[in-house]
């Protein structure tokens, strides 16, 4: 079924096309099916530049957004831990231009003219935007392990005001969007003093539309209010995004303080502590999922020129042969939504393929009608192709790739500080407590277990699952969690439990109702004493006991 994609065997299709990797078959399927039809419907005039081979071998990249000051470029040297070239820190406006932070063995700094003509950078369609945009960006080239895996784009702080947007000389949230639609993830930042959406923040958000699963929102500076602030600070983050952001899902936020710094206000540490964690996530599990996002973004893409192609074969369709031509456009224009509906009907397309009616409405005021081409089925029957069979073959791919090879994960900088050791999260808590100690934790209550195990009458030393169970049941926790907690607490599995069982089943309902996690299995520091295998674990136990 999938012989066209052998990867031993350099896989080739009944079109004699070869594909070694899922990269080069995304690749090679745009190029052959999809291109053809964006070329004739002129799709690249009214959505989005043609993509190029640097496009899709490119390193995942992370936009980040937000007003002045709210510590984007911190973020990134907090991130890589160590300054990149063409960085500038302030309170006040510093990043005036758009900075990209990627690899390079030599650091360094390459102006924007330059980087739109390497074919090896993903930039090369940026050209369009002029001198006015490519002034005011570089890329920052260093030898640094994050950015082996991953590319950061730094943008200027977003102002308020009328006069800030006009003298930028380029369109600003065309260049957001641009990059918006070629990104793997868009991180917005937020200030905690500093959560009203200007203007211009507001129209670099909706820049972004279509892209709402790439979309991630932090909180920065979160340690400079207390918590009855901070949660006072968050509903009106989620008030001001809900007003932008139009969708019935909420965004994720992270809450932090993202430099290398003392906290302000210690008393959310932990909270801090486990959002950075999320989001370090977040961000390492890129790579792993680079093709993934570069096959869902073709999907999205065909879908659009489908759509496309359907919208200016009908317009020509409607012109007259000769005479009328102006009239006929104009009426067609203002017709636009009635034409989405009736094409909505005719070729079964869901209302949100279709493109922003007052944007195409615009577009179409500067082009003649009667130039544009007929529909051609052939071409729209490759895409169709494509998306019903091709795309499958290469999803298939994506899993076999995955499995014989390790997962791809971003490594070094702030990635490596907390992963390990002492000062990794949720270590010495929970399940982990004792994990390190000479004595099993659990000793350390059991008398206060004891107390409760005699009074449940033992025979034989043991209690029955039936005394067990009224007591476990004070917990309140429920019957699934109470009956985990059995399975690991009977060590030897005889449907009964003695002293260190009992004990170790308390201690167990004690963890889980402080909130952390069960294991699927055991660890070997929660193991009692009497049931180790290890012989001089009963010594250890028996001198601690002493």
């Amino acid at each position: 079924m999938f012989s066209w994609v052998k990867q031993e065997q350099g896989g080739r299709n009944k079109e004699g096309e070869m594909y070694q990797t899922v990269t080069e078959g995304l690749q090679t399927l745009y190029t052959k099916k999809l291109l053809p039809l964006e070329e004739t419907y002129l799709f690249h005039d009214f959505h989005s530049p043609a993509l190029e081979a640097a496009d899709f071998q490119s390193k995942p990249m992370v936009l980040l957004v937000g007003q002045y000051s709210t510590g984007k470029t911190t973020f990134i040297r907090y991130l890589l831990e160590q300054d990149f070239p063409g960085m500038r820190i302030g309170p006040e406006p510093t990043t005036d231009g758009f900075i990209a932070v990627m690899y390079g063995e030599n650091e360094g700094v390459v102006p924007g003219n330059a980087l739109v003509v390497d074919p090896k950078k993903p930039f090369r369609k940026l050209n369009a935007f002029g001198n006015s945009f490519l002034n005011r960006f570089i890329c920052s080239q260093m030898p640094n392990q994050v950015l082996q895996s991953i590319s950061i784009i730094d943008t200027p702080g977003i102002l308020s005001g009328e006069k800030q947007r006009i003298s930028r000389g380029y369109d600003f949230a065309e260049v957001l969007r641009w990059f918006g639609e070629r990104v793997d993830r868009i991180i917005l930042l937020f200030d905690a003093h500093k959560l009203d959406i200007s203007d211009e923040f507001s129209e670099a958000i909706k820049a972004f539309k279509g892209q709402d699963d790439k979309i991630r929102v932090v909180l920065n500076k979160a340690d400079q209010v207390d918590t009855q602030q901070l949660m006072r600070v968050y509903g009106a983050l989620m008030w001001s995004l809900g007003k932008v952001i139009n969708t019935p899902e909420v965004v994720r936020v992270y809450l932090g303080s993202f430099w290398a710094k003392p906290l302000q206000n210690t008393e959310n540490r932990r909270l801090f502590e486990a959002e950075s964690q999320d989001l370090f996530r977040d961000i390492q599990s890129l790579p792993r999922n680079a093709a993934l996002r570069k096959l869902n973004d073709l999907i999205k893409r065909a879908r659009l020129a489908k759509v496309h192609a359907y919208i200016i074969s009908y317009l020509k369709k409607e012109m007259p042969s000769l005479f009328g031509r102006e009239k006929k456009k104009e009426e067609l224009i203002m017709r636009l939504p009635e034409i989405y509906t009736i094409l909505q009907r005719e070729h079964h397309i869901s209302p949100g393929d279709f493109p922003n009616v007052a944007k195409m409405q615009d577009m179409l005021q500067h082009y003649d009608f009667s130039k544009f081409p007929s529909l051609k089925m052939k071409l729209i029957e490759s895409v169709d192709k494509m998306l019903a069979t091709k795309i499958a073959v290469l999803m298939a791919m994506i899993r076999e790739e995955e499995s014989k090879q390790p997962p791809a994960m971003v490594s070094g900088g702030a990635f490596e500080g907390s992963q390990d050791g002492p000062f990794g999260q949720g270590y010495g808590e929970g399940i982990s407590a004792g994990a390190d100690a000479e004595d099993w934790i659990v000793s350390r209550e059991k008398h206060r277990y004891d107390e409760i195990f005699y009074m449940l009458m033992p025979v034989n030393g043991k209690i029955t699952g039936v005394n067990a169970k009224k007591e476990m049941m004070n917990s309140r926790l429920p019957n699934t969690v109470l009956g985990k907690i059995w399975k690991l607490a009977d060590c030897d599995h005889d449907g009964m439990l003695d002293d260190e069982e009992f004990a170790l089943a308390q201690h167990l309902i004690k963890i889980k109702l402080e909130g952390y996690e069960l294991p699927t299995e055991l660890p070997d520091h929660l193991v009692p004493p009497s049931h180790r295998k290890n012989p001089t674990a009963d010594a250890l136990y028996n001198h601690s006991e002493d």
